[in-house]
């Protein structure tokens, strides 16, 4: 698929939301694979050492398949390639789920879906104060605060939030921050890089790193050769394979607020996926989380409303 087509609003925005629907699906089925291998929700190195499983597995699957459809090896070739690949998977897998599974087991899962979001701010914000790849304007600024507050009302009780500790909602920051970088950091490499070798390459190095970290930390994964427990694991990398090597791909060829801003519709996929895998459906099909819904698709709408202008390369006014 070439470039015009990957900009076109038909395209692309039915592709973020697979890749949305997908991460989506990932909180019920990670529920289901820590019951499948016996891991224990406040068992923190034990998390990180699936996670590394997982996305090592991931890895491993696009590199494979990506070499049988570009019929060739995929391979970072450089220095500069090799770098890059490690650069990623220091921000995109090791620092943000490391962050993020530290950060869970010191917080709610309310407040860790809330803050995660912030990942849309500081994508924009990135992209265009400090990496100048775009234009900061007004919609696009309107459009992340609706899409936000869908975010918010969605995880919204009436107990409030409560307070704030470095080891919990600190850490769930740094990890929307590091999966901020991440995005910048494949744009700008895909630039001349192939966004599939990266995005492999990434996983399987960040990865085997966690994995490694977590076994020193005492983490413990009872593997399974059931049927289910295979199924489970395979289709966690799928989801990790899939649809960060498309997301990847959509930012190589659009604006990074265009796409990063769909991405408020994880936490909405993840409430009605949970509702439906696990039983949770009383509250998923509430008028609060119908209006939720209603103003992410708004704030999304705002931000991809107009993209007109010509452009100067390597940098998207739009």
């Amino acid at each position: 698929m070439n470039r015009s087509k990957l900009s076109k609003l038909y395209i692309m925005v039915p592709l973020a939301l697979l890749c949305c629907f997908l991460w989506g699906s990932a909180f019920p089925m990670v529920k289901i694979g820590y019951e499948m291998f016996s891991i224990a929700e406040s068992d923190t190195a034990s998390q990180i050492l699936f996670a590394g499983i997982r996305f090592s597995l991931a890895g491993a699957l696009v590199i494979l398949f990506g070499s049988l459809i570009a019929k060739k090896p995929l391979y970072p070739r450089n220095k500069t390639e090799i770098g890059h690949c490690l650069l990623l998977s220091l921000f995109q897998t090791v620092l943000q789920y490391t962050a993020f599974y530290i950060g869970l087991a010191h917080t709610s899962g309310v407040k860790s879906s809330i803050l995660v979001a912030l990942n849309v701010f500081l994508s924009l914000l990135l992209s265009a104060v400090v990496f100048k790849m775009e234009k900061l304007t007004a919609p696009k600024l309107i459009g992340v605060l609706i899409g936000f507050a869908g975010v918010v009302l969605i995880h919204f009780e009436a107990g409030g939030f409560g307070g704030f500790a470095l080891n919990g909602e600190g850490a769930i920051i740094l990890s929307a921050f590091a999966y901020s970088v991440s995005g910048v950091l494949i744009k700008r490499f895909s630039a001349n890089e192939d966004p599939v070798m990266l995005s492999g390459w990434q996983f399987l190095a960040g990865g085997i790193v966690m994995a490694a970290f977590a076994a020193l930390a005492g983490g413990r994964v009872h593997m399974r050769l059931e049927i289910q427990s295979v199924l489970a694991i395979l289709y966690l990398a799928l989801i990790s394979a899939v649809a960060y090597t498309v997301w990847g791909l959509l930012l190589k060829y659009n604006p990074v607020s265009r796409v990063s801003v769909i991405g408020f519709m994880n936490p909405v996929f993840g409430v009605l996926l949970s509702a439906a895998f696990l039983g949770e459906s009383g509250e998923a099909f509430s008028l609060k989380n119908l209006v939720s819904l209603v103003l992410v698709c708004i704030g999304i709408y705002v931000v991809n409303a107009k993209f007109t202008g010509k452009k100067k390369p390597g940098v998207d006014k739009s």
